[in-house]
């Protein structure tokens, strides 16, 4: 299934984050360590995955970083929402086009265009925690086709003061983390488009404190935190060959630096040793995509990517007395190529097949292919059969980080493999009213997992899981001529631990979504009502209640000539739900991270 977010959708709805659009798109959850956004899908999200199952493009370029494969979808996101035109989920593997990270879909984020902006645009917003943000974009269409924006954002936020009951104690100010939930940043976009030639470029950069004790560190110490940046240049050409095919080319540049602050107990009592932690990635590739028509039957889609990541560097050392643990410097390359075949086999029936061969070198290479089976049985009704593999490819932090007496490196780490089935059925009735459901069965080998070695009590990587996930979604979406909307999904999946037997942790059984946008009453004011329904979930310890969150955003555009102003409140009902932690926490009694309460925003554009 293909979902796509508009820009509208996002203003309708109050969404300030990537990951506040991921909860909206049928079968996705989001949880929150306080200090990054993890997504999940059919059953699947580990807590502290970094978001490395899903592929993640900014008009269709790669931007998972070279050292982790992280997806960035929360603050730390490099694009501002604002600047977004449409969001597009592909569900499912993906690998049979995209490659490694393509494991359970493909997220591409579409950016707006500079005759979409036409002239200077500011906005601004206040939050509750002392949050502020402003941006400032401006863009245009030229009489001879350039089509320019440029937009630069800050977002700073103090953070409200957060309880931690397993630190209720005098010594540990009473469980309370004091002004170490702040986060901030700051961020650049820019585009030019002339004549089929699109040069990009971005940059970010986020500093978030550290409430939780992650990674070992001292409770409530002010120095606590974590630093990204993220940023790229593409250059693409997109135009014909020939009156049969179309070309897409691009080469591109990116660079992921990351640095964390962490400071840790000694062995001491009542000393600190400052710790950094650290990664310095970055990367070229190019890629050449074809898209040909052959006689009335066949769409073809083929092509060939190349990356050579520059840098995979990783750091870990303490500052005073100086001890280094971790000092890698990295390299490596891969490329694939691919084919697939939309072919029209009768005038309701369409077979889609494709396949690609990924090569990492060392003989680490995946094939993947992808069959579907589309039957039109009545008009504007269409049911799917689908088969598809897809791949993982390790990434540089599990094969390669070591530390003396607490981890080493796996080179021999094979690819986690995920194989799909799926039926899909979807039928729109009088243009207005679309259907879907869907049933799937995941079956996902060689899952990498860091546990200790018994034979020397080192931390490492392997290949040790086995997850089988079954279940399935129906929803509907209905849009009338006087401007109302509505869209709801529900989703079930059971995903199963194959070698326990027992549910994954942070794995609900259901989920669903309910959007409704709907002209107000007075005052040209449209109200985007927003209700998210999370089942029960397993942790490290026990579990956590499920929750439902009620979101509401006023927004009027007729108020005064050229202005936008919108309130929303988040939590409308002031639900008090947690999500599980990673198992260091736990260990610690920190089984369960407390979610925000009731949040308000108040925003203004102005487009000059």
């Amino acid at each position: 299934l293909v979902t796509v977010i508009s820009a509208a959708d996002i203003r309708n709805y109050g969404w300030r984050t990537l990951a506040d659009v991921a909860r909206s798109v049928r079968g996705l959850y989001v949880s929150y360590d306080r200090n990054y956004s993890y997504l999940g899908a059919r059953g699947f999200l580990r807590p502290g995955d970094y978001n490395t199952r899903f592929l993640l493009l900014v008009d269709g370029n790669r931007i998972n970083d070279a050292v982790y494969d992280t997806a960035s979808i929360g603050t730390e996101f490099p694009i501002d929402v604002d600047l977004i035109e449409r969001v597009e989920f592909v569900a499912g593997p993906g690998s049979s086009i995209y490659g490694s990270n393509a494991f359970f879909g493909v997220i591409n984020v579409v950016t707006r265009s500079g005759k979409g902006v036409g002239g200077l645009e500011v906005a601004g917003s206040v939050a509750s925690a002392q949050t502020t943000k402003g941006r400032a974009t401006v863009g245009g269409l030229t009489d001879d086709g350039l089509d320019w924006i440029a937009s630069a954002s800050y977002y700073g936020s103090k953070g409200a003061d957060l309880h931690f009951p397993p630190f209720d104690a005098p010594a540990t100010n009473n469980g309370v983390a004091q002004g170490l939930d702040y986060d901030r940043y700051a961020s650049f976009f820019g585009k030019a488009t002339w004549r089929g030639w699109t040069l990009e470029t971005a940059w970010a950069q986020r500093t978030k404190g550290i409430p939780t004790t992650a990674y070992d560190t001292i409770f409530n110490d002010p120095r606590s935190r974590s630093e990204d940046a993220q940023g790229w240049v593409d250059l693409r050409y997109r135009g014909p060959v020939d009156a049969a095919t179309e070309i897409l080319a691009r080469v591109y540049y990116g660079r992921y630096p990351y640095d964390a602050v962490l400071p840790i107990a000694g062995e001491v009592d009542g000393e600190t040793v400052i710790n950094r932690d650290g990664a310095r990635s970055a990367w070229w590739g190019a890629e050449a995509k074809f898209v040909s028509r052959i006689g009335d039957a066949h769409r073809v889609v083929y092509g060939v990517e190349y990356v050579d990541n520059l840098r995979q560097d990783q750091f870990n050392y303490d500052v005073e007395p100086p001890a280094v643990y971790t000092d890698t410097r990295g390299q490596s390359s891969h490329w694939g190529v691919y084919v697939q075949d939309d072919a029209t086999l009768r005038e309701n029936l369409v077979l889609n097949a494709g396949v690609r061969y990924d090569d990492y070198g060392g003989g680490l290479g995946s094939t993947n292919p992808r069959v579907a089976l589309i039957w039109n049985p009545v008009p504007a009704g269409a049911l799917k059969l689908i088969y598809g593999t897809a791949f993982r490819a390790p990434n540089a932090y599990e094969r390669e980080f070591a530390a003396p007496g607490v981890a080493k490196a796996n080179p021999d780490l094979a690819p986690e493999r995920i194989r799909t089935y799926e039926v899909v059925y979807e039928q729109v009735v009088e243009r207005t009213l679309r259907l879907s459901a869907l049933a799937f069965q995941n079956r996902i080998e060689n899952l990498i997992d860091g546990a200790v070695d018994p034979d020397d009590g080192l931390v490492v990587f392997n290949n040790v899981g086995r997850v089988t996930a079954t279940g399935g979604m129906i929803g509907f979406e209905r849009n009338w001529d006087a401007g109302y909307k509505a869209r709801m999904t529900y989703s079930y999946q059971r995903a199963i631990d194959d070698a326990t037997g027992l549910r994954l942790t942070n794995s609900p059984r259901s989920v669903a979504t309910l959007n409704v946008s709907t002209p107000a009453l007075a005052l040209g004011v449209r109200a985007g009502l927003e209700a998210q329904y999370v089942s029960p979930v397993r942790t490290v310890l026990g579990s956590t209640g499920g929750y439902t969150l009620v979101n509401l955003t006023l927004r009027n555009t007729t108020l005064v000539k050229n202005l936008e102003l919108s309130a929303s409140v988040y939590n409308l009902l002031d639900q008090q739900y947690g999500v599980p932690a990673t198992g260091d926490l736990a260990a610690k009694g920190l089984d369960v991270i407390a979610q925000d309460g009731r949040t308000w925003q108040m925003k203004l554009v102005y487009r000059f």
